[in-house]
């Protein structure tokens, strides 16, 4: 692998590749860009196929808070981490703590926090020996779990969107699909159930089919069914690269817009091409930061859910900002939303540094 040409194409900072063989951790920290502060982003632990995946992961995702802190107006920069491994069979205290151990040896040059295949225990397992990492639970000072948040500032993101392709943010009666719901996509349904949206679900995992099905009379679809789907809304809310070759052409609904990173499997071509479709889309990074905000809230140790709830509910106006951008410079709306985060970094580069 060509780890520096990565690197530069991506433009990041700095990867760290970190082993210990008595935990069996294997793991790769990536920080992109820390004009605006510290790198912050979750690590993730996920059983990856090969090492190339698990650094094009860390890559592509540690980019995505470059832009999503950027966008969000908060002063972080960009990081990711990824441990290789199965979260189930793998993961064990030690070797959360080790993961520890390797974060102190950046100084702070990169703060982690729960993402996928993590959980808030284990960031409270970290913080025994680490001060480098948020996302703590509410008894230790942290600000808990995210997900709510993130759904929470997704939905209103999705209002956005849906104001922008129907010119009412009204959500009741529309008909909107839900791929995955997870800790995030369940409580985005319940947003969306609320307001009277009849909803399609999608996911591996049939006791979270069935519990939204039972809460939210929500109609289960098979996972290659929903992109074909007569519906309004698409909201992919699990893993990314899902709008791509295969499934653009499927597409029927009027708006993409849900809490999934990386959700474009190459922005570029399927920006345009989904654009060219009528399809008005959410970038994932804005319309998600509603994670990013949480545990930035939670960085002083003294977490304030009432000023994080209001930070992500501003996702609105945020996505509304971009999707103006995007049709009066007819440009797609990723590209819109890299020109506002790459806008500030760019005039952060101009300040004088602080001494």
């Amino acid at each position: 692998m060509e780890t520096l040409a990565f690197m530069s194409d991506m433009g990041h900072e700095n990867i760290i590749y970190c082993n210990d063989a008595d935990t069996g951790l294997k793991a790769i920290i990536g920080i992109h860009d820390t004009t605006l502060g510290p790198a912050l982003g979750g690590c993730r632990m996920l059983p990856y196929g090969s090492e190339k995946e698990a650094l094009i992961d860390v890559l592509r995702l540690s980019r995505g808070m470059t832009f999503k802190s950027s966008v969000a107006g908060i002063n972080l920069g960009g990081g990711k981490s990824v441990i290789m491994g199965d979260p189930v069979k793998d993961k064990t205290p030690d070797l959360m703590r080790r993961f520890a151990d390797f974060l102190n040896r950046l100084n702070g040059e990169y703060i982690t926090a729960e993402d996928m295949g993590t959980t808030v225990e284990d960031m409270d397992t970290i913080a025994e020996v680490s001060q480098w990492v948020t996302g703590k639970s509410k008894d230790k000072g942290g600000s808990g779990d995210p997900s709510p948040i993130t759904a929470l500032g997704t939905y209103w993101g999705l209002k956005a969107a849906a104001k922008h392709a129907f010119q009412d943010d009204n959500l009741s009666g529309k008909r909107i699909a839900i791929q995955g719901v997870g800790h995030v996509g369940m409580h985005l349904a319940q947003h969306l159930h609320n307001e009277g949206v009849e909803l399609f679900v999608c996911d591996t995992n049939l006791q979270a089919l069935k519990e939204a099905e039972e809460r939210f009379n929500a109609t289960i679809v098979d996972l290659d069914e929903v992109y074909g789907l007569a519906i309004d809304i698409f909201s992919p809310c699990a893993r990314g690269a899902i709008i791509n070759d295969s499934t653009i052409p499927l597409l029927k609904a009027k708006v993409i817009a849900g809490a999934a990173n990386n959700v474009l499997k190459d922005p570029d071509k399927h920006g345009k091409e989904i654009k060219a479709k009528g399809i008005v889309y959410a970038p994932d990074y804005v319309i998600n930061a509603g994670g990013v905000i949480n545990v930035y809230h939670g960085l002083s140790g003294h977490y304030n859910e009432e000023a994080s709830q209001k930070d992500a509910k501003n996702i609105y106006n945020t996505i509304d900002k971009i999707l103006t951008i995007s049709e009066s410079q007819n440009i797609p709306a990723n590209v819109a939303s890299q020109k506002v985060a790459e806008m500030r970094i760019a005039k952060a580069k101009t300040q004088p540094k602080n001494p």
